[in-house]
């Protein structure tokens, strides 16, 4: 009986660890989703105020929050890819 145990739980082990693998790596492109949502509403929060306070700079501002919130997506699509290779590995 104790043979038999022993062999199911060094078959499982393998398929245990590659679940958990798989959902790390899942995890992770989830909250660099998260996180590139939270910077780019910063940054659109950020920009609002800035043309608030002062208005003739409002075309300046917008392509400057245009391009932060790029690099914010390339980062976020980076990390994405990241992940899913992690979990579909």
């Amino acid at each position: 009986m104790l043979t038999l145990l022993t062999e199911v739980a060094s078959a499982v082990q393998p398929v245990a660890e590659a679940a958990v693998s798989h959902a790390n790596g899942a995890i992770g492109a989830g909250l660099a989703v998260i996180g590139a949502g939270i910077g780019i509403g910063l940054i659109g929060g950020k920009a609002g105020e800035a043309i608030a306070r002062q208005p003739e700079a409002a075309s300046e501002i917008k392509g400057n929050a245009i391009v932060l919130a790029a690099l914010v997506e390339g980062a976020t699509f980076f990390a994405i890819v990241v992940g899913l290779l992690f979990a579909l590995k």
